[in-house]
């Protein structure tokens, strides 16, 4: 049974830190390219950040380069989103998702197959 689970959101001041932590099961993790993206009311979901099956490219979203940072512990099947520099912009619902198809990643949401549920990151500013 595949599982994908997010947590680690909150509320947070603009100009703050979170890390978005993602653990599985029931799929080969060190096979997937691993994606984070994010939903903000009334928009449609985008594509933030993803990272190949060894960690070794990775990959940005525009808005938040040089503020995010993507890693991976291939033995925890765990993926983080270190968020830094935080922007009431930055408010969204925030998924995990796998794509067990591809060991390198890219942003196009329809690549993933295995989704979570989403961890709600809220920015004031």
């Amino acid at each position: 049974q595949v599982q994908v689970v997010e947590s680690g959101g909150g509320l947070v001041q603009a100009g703050g830190s979170l890390t978005l932590s993602c653990t599985t099961s029931g799929f080969r993790f060190d096979d997937c390219a691993m994606g984070w993206f994010r939903q903000a009311p009334g928009k449609e979901r985008e594509g933030v950040s993803c990272i190949a099956w060894n960690g070794g490219s990775t990959t940005y979203a525009d808005s938040v380069k040089g503020r995010f940072t993507i890693s991976r512990d291939n033995a925890k099947n765990t993926v983080y989103l270190q968020m830094n520099s935080l922007e009431p912009e930055d408010t969204a619902m925030y998924y995990c998702a796998a794509d067990p198809s591809s060991w390198y990643c890219n942003l196009d949401q329809y690549e993933y197959n295995y989704w979570g549920q989403g961890t709600q990151v809220t920015v004031s500013s």
